[in-house]
């Protein structure tokens, strides 16, 4: 009985029942190779290759056994077999273009894609309207870093054989790489025409349409794909990544963790999991997805940067820097994590100004190194009847950027300002909606690389370009490398140097850094008459609550600073003062005490410097006006030392609470200093340790002084040029045009 018999038969069978009355050799091996293809397609791989050696000596051209037969062999992972039955089929069959694509197929496989393109080619000598070579020949390209050349190869293919969803795909996935994502979208979009069934042409659709900012199409286009095939890993992911853009974090956690139940071991899903735990506060569920994410992934360097931010999120500050510092001591050039060291070095009492600087210029020496020819001239008008001014920013929205900036932009005057916003996020939310208005133009740099952003605002013939986030995250920093505006100033979002020598100015005011200050900045300092901050007004109707200490007998000192900023001085400087203070207490919140493990190492803390448990009491965040509201229990704020408050500290102005704050050696330290001083209270500026405790336990005692002030806060403050937008306005604008001049008067001009 003959391996077909044997294999394919579904009962017993007469030797000659099958073979009928076929009798030549060359039927019988035509008859024992279709037997292989029954036997391949049924997983019996070791029987199908009995089946066509058993045909190699009856055919008179034994060419097709072995190109089967080397199909199989590569099925079981023996490439050397392969290769050597693809060779022997090209000996019996010189012109046998299918035996050297299938060598290709198996080079390109292997990792050698110089091979593979040559046999590819050999094969098109011989068969030029062979649409799958020409295909594969593409993929090839495409790995050998040839795109031009993998994308004629696809187009090639797609003419020959318009129906080759391959081709379609694989067309589509290099233009994505190369930033044509329209023309991407066309491609998925014919794949998906040509086989509506196939989840990965909806996948890819989706994802491209994701690129694109079409979030809404995108999301339609992944849940084709889920609906077609439900443990679609890659789809589950970037579904995800969609919801937690879009704000659904608790969504997008479900789509990770369905995807992580297919895939186990999807480094990528475990990263982008620990994303969405750390924006919903699980900080420590967030640390041990980085860490099972470089378990699977040991050089996944992303990872490890979340790792590190985390870490710095839980105050573990040795631990984040020593992470940052391992990234760049491999990766010099990985930008994220000198962000994250250089933020990170803010928080801590040992950071030196002349450390912080030379790490900033570090930072600007790699990215002004990834510049090709920078803009030498530009397209702005000479002698504008007003500027064109950008702001560039991921945080245009309900953030401390925004609530600084949206009584200023509600103020600038058009005739002499005129405003182009370069959001490098796509978060929008109310504020976003308020501000909006206020410009000219919107144009999101989202997707876009540093030099097409940069193309972008040259194109757009700005004056003066501004940055709004510094080392902070969803800056575009790199986009100012390419100078593609005359003038350029960091400003709001950030405290300190941003090492760059193409940022022209630092705005700044004369607490926040005092002349002897000035060489903490590669920048010029540009001096704003009164404060370098003005403060929007909260939209929200809360009155001014009475001084709890005098129905509670005892002052409740607040302190609404992340766990990052309560460093061990912070805490021990606090100890000292309630040490004194018996019966005060400490009214602490934040975002991490919303986790208990959190809670109780902040106590143990405590402890250990002198604050008993019953002293402390801890609060999660809450929404915005509820935590305004909490100001009604606090008598008086205990700022956060070298980092102190901006945001919480105007809020707390308003709602008639003051901040004790103690004046550092930096922009960043000075911060609480120049707010304070801004709202007519420079008497709560400390400039030491000591004095710091002194104040707080002075001011503390006297609850007729406390209650008199806190009475006339809110409208001494809104008076004050800490909330005063008009006079802000015109002292910004002015800023801007005295920069303008001084650029004019260099010998170099606009083009």
């Amino acid at each position: 009985m003959s391996l077909f018999d044997r294999f394919c038969s579904t009962g017993p069978a007469p030797a000659d029942s099958i073979r009928g009355s076929m009798d030549t050799s060359e039927q019988e091996s035509t008859r024992l190779i279709d037997a292989g293809h029954v036997l391949e397609a049924q997983g019996r791989l070791d029987a199908a290759i009995q089946c066509y050696l058993d045909a190699i000596p009856l055919a008179p051209n034994p060419a097709r056994a072995h190109l089967n037969q080397g199909n199989v062999l590569l099925l079981k992972g023996d490439l050397d077999g392969a290769l050597q039955a693809f060779r022997t089929a090209i000996k019996h069959k010189p012109d046998y273009a299918g035996a050297y694509y299938n060598i290709g197929n198996a080079l390109l496989g292997n990792g050698q894609l110089d091979e593979a393109a040559a046999n590819y080619r050999s094969a098109l000598e011989i068969q030029p309207d062979y649409a799958e070579v020409h295909c594969s020949l593409g993929v090839t390209l495409k790995e050998l870093g040839q795109p031009d050349d993998a994308i004629a190869s696809f187009q090639r293919a797609i003419k020959l054989n318009p129906d080759l969803i391959e081709a379609h795909l694989n067309l589509g996935h290099v233009l994505q790489t190369l930033g044509q994502l329209e023309n991407a979208v066309t491609c998925y979009q014919h794949a998906t025409e040509f086989k509506p069934d196939l989840a990965e042409a909806h996948s890819n659709l989706g994802f491209a349409l994701q690129k694109l900012g079409q979030f809404e199409n995108a999301v339609t286009s992944y849940r084709r794909a889920l609906d077609i095939q439900p443990d679609y890993a890659d789809a589950l992911n970037n579904l995800g990544n969609i919801l937690k853009e879009l704000g659904q974090h608790d969504v997008a956690v479900s789509c990770y963790r369905r995807a992580l139940e297919v895939k186990p071991d999807y480094a990528e899903a475990l990263n982008n999991l620990g994303n969405a735990l750390q924006d919903l506060g699980q900080y420590e569920s967030a640390e041990s997805c980085y860490q099972r994410a470089l378990e699977v992934k040991p050089d996944y360097t992303e990872a490890l940067n979340n790792l590190g931010i985390v870490l710095q999120d839980l105050g573990r500050l040795d631990g984040a820097m020593d992470i940052y510092r391992q990234i760049l001591a491999l990766k010099p050039d990985y930008v994220n994590a000198h962000h994250g060291l250089l933020f990170a070095l803010n928080y801590t009492a040992g950071n030196t100004p002349s450390y912080h600087l030379e790490q900033a210029r570090r930072y600007g020496r790699i990215v002004a190194e990834k510049v090709g020819a920078r803009f030498t001239s530009w397209q702005c008008a000479t002698h504008p009847k007003r500027l064109r001014v950008g702001l560039v920013s991921g945080d245009l929205i309900s953030h401390p950027v925004g609530f600084f900036l949206e009584g200023l932009l509600a103020q600038i005057d058009p005739a002499r300002i005129e405003l182009v916003a370069y959001p490098t996020h796509r978060r929008e939310d109310e504020l976003t909606t308020r501000i909006r208005p206020r410009f000219s133009e919107w144009k999101p740099l989202t997707n876009l690389s540093d030099e097409t952003a940069a193309r972008l605002i040259h194109a757009d013939g700005v004056h003066v370009l501004v940055d709004l986030s510094g080392h902070t995250e969803h800056n575009r920093l790199p986009v100012f490398a390419w100078k593609p505006a005359p003038v350029q100033v960091t400003w709001l979002g950030y405290f300190a140097t941003t090492g760059m020598a193409e940022m022209d100015y630092v705005l700044a005011d004369e607490v926040g850094v005092p002349e002897a200050q000035q060489g903490q900045f590669i920048e010029s300092v540009w001096y704003l008459p009164d404060t370098r901050l003005c403060f929007t007004t909260p939209l929200v109707d809360l009155p001014v609550a009475p001084l709890p200490a005098l129905s509670n007998g005892m002052i409740t000192f607040g302190c609404f600073q992340n766990l990052t900023k309560l460093g061990d001085e912070v805490l021990e400087t606090w100890g000292e003062i309630l040490a004194a203070l018996p019966n005060a207490k400490l009214r602490l919140q934040c975002k991490q005490l919303g986790e208990p493990a959190q809670m109780e190492q902040l106590l143990q803390r405590c402890q250990h410097h002198g604050i008993s448990h019953e002293r402390v009491m801890m609060h999660k965040s809450t929404q915005r006006e509820a935590y305004l509201a909490a100001h009604a229990e606090i008598d008086m704020i205990l700022d956060t030392f070298p980092y102190p408050g901006g945001t919480t500290t105007c809020e707390a102005l308003w709602m008639g609470v003051p901040t004790l704050t103690l004046a550092g050696d930096s922009l960043l330290a000075r911060q609480g200093a120049s707010l304070l001083t801004a709202a007519g209270l420079p008497e709560w500026v400390a400039a030491s340790r000591q004095e710091y405790i002194s104040k707080a336990i002075a001011l503390a005692g006297d609850y007729t002084k406390l209650a008199a002030l806190r009475s006339g806060l809110r409208q001494q403050v809104l008076a004050s040029p800490l909330f005063d937008a008009p006079r802000f306005a015109r002292h910004f604008e002015n800023a801007l045009w005295g920069m303008w001049q001084r650029h004019q008067a260099k010998p170099e001009k606009p083009a």
